[in-house]
């Protein structure tokens, strides 16, 4: 009897990487404390590893789609050297205002829609009810909501966080690390 999979879908600059802003080099990325051994963890706990990232700096024309991939191949490498596999990096590159043509489109994969974690929840056939979401936004915690991800995990790693943010969420942890002891 199959079942469908469930999925840690994870936000990237602030859960995986210090957001040093428009991040696009290997130089400027900066891994999270513990992220690899939470991701380790969180796979043999059976979660397909899912980066759902919006990335408007491709959009704003600070660094193109080619830069990006590159540092997706590097990123998923460093993962892969610990154990780790990232089954697939799903990213917006729109921006509704800020952006430039054709990225200048008001788009349903941008967080806080949902399309990037339906498009993977279809692709992969995830069942959203057993899968969490760990986001340092509320955006991420909305997507998450819309999307019918039921646990939504919003760490305090990334950007700074107000009350509406926390609430936002199910549960609040420092950063991912943490799904060592919650998970």
């Amino acid at each position: 009897m199959s079942h469908s999979p469930k999925a840690a879908f994870l936000d990237r600059d602030g859960v995986i990487n210090i957001d040093h802003g428009y991040v696009s080099t290997p130089q400027q990325f900066e891994f999270i404390d513990g992220v690899f051994d939470a991701c380790r963890h969180l796979q043999q706990q059976g979660y397909l590893l899912i980066v759902v990232t919006n990335q408007s700096g491709i959009g704003r024309g600070y660094y193109n789609e080619q830069q990006f991939a590159a540092l997706t191949q590097w990123m998923t490498a460093q993962f892969a050297q610990h154990g780790v596999i990232i089954t697939e990096v799903f990213f917006c590159p729109h921006h509704p205002t800020n952006a430039i043509a054709p990225y200048q489109v008001d788009c349903n994969c941008r967080k806080p829609a949902p399309g990037m974690l339906l498009q993977a929840i279809d692709k992969y056939q995830i069942d959203p009810d057993q899968s969490l979401m760990l986001g340092d936004k509320k955006a991420d915690m909305q997507a998450a909501k819309a999307a019918g991800v039921k646990r939504k995990v919003l760490v305090l790693s990334g950007q700074s966080v107000s009350e509406e943010d926390k609430a936002s969420a199910d549960e609040v942890w420092p950063s991912i690390k943490t799904a060592l002891t919650r998970v």
